[in-house]
């Protein structure tokens, strides 16, 4: 079975009809600029009522380590999820689990990878300026390639049409989703979300 990660909760209601479907993770957003973000303190309530077999995920951008384990205790979290320009020898650094994120424009985008000891390596589309949650996607013929290193995350554009086809098309360890559920920024959809799940299962027993 492909895992699922529902990225970007701001509310409990969300969260919950995203571990009632299934979710293996849930992604809380501490980048400020981001329109998911949510403070440690509101993320640390919701992660506190969820039950104990999920992981909750914080997702960072270039924070130093000590900020990043302050916010990991006050949240309640299991793991990082770094979407900055953290250099590889720091990830010993990091409290928990830790996934990479990297923003895939070509191969060359793949290089880095192998440098990382982390746990999993998140893959997501490149736009300039923006570190994550552009909902586009790029090529995932490179998904394939990044298996090599390690166990890969795919992300980037993610969405109930196309999550069969990519999941299909990679076979990777897990997929992550934010604003390809969503009603609005930080707002889940119910039913694009059970659509998912369904979608993911379908290409999972195929």
């Amino acid at each position: 079975m492909i895992r699922v990660k529902i990225c970007g909760i701001t509310r409990e209601e969300d969260a919950w009809v995203a571990v009632e479907g299934g979710a293996d993770a849930l992604g809380f957003v501490f980048y400020p600029k981001s329109p998911r973000a949510i403070s440690p303190e509101r993320a640390g309530e919701i992660s506190r009522r969820l039950p104990p077999f999920l992981t909750r995920v914080g997702v960072f951008v270039d924070e130093p380590p000590e900020r990043v384990s302050q916010v990991f205790e006050r949240a309640a979290l299991d793991a990082v999820q770094l979407h900055g320009s953290e250099p590889a020898e720091s990830m010993a650094q990091y409290p928990g689990k830790v996934i990479k994120a990297f923003r895939i424009r070509g191969p060359e985008s793949l290089e880095a990878l192998p440098h990382y000891p982390v746990g999993a390596y998140l893959l997501d589309a490149y736009r300039k300026g923006v570190p994550g949650g552009t909902g586009e996607t790029f090529d995932w013929d490179l998904a394939v390639r990044a298996k090599k290193y390690g166990k890969v995350i795919l992300s980037g554009g993610l969405t109930p049409d196309n999550v069969a086809e990519a999941i299909q098309a990679v076979q990777p360890y897990a997929v992550d989703v934010s604003s390809g559920i969503e009603a609005e920024p930080g707002v889940k959809d119910p039913e694009r979300l059970k659509r998912f799940f369904q979608q993911v299962r379908s290409a999972s027993a195929a």
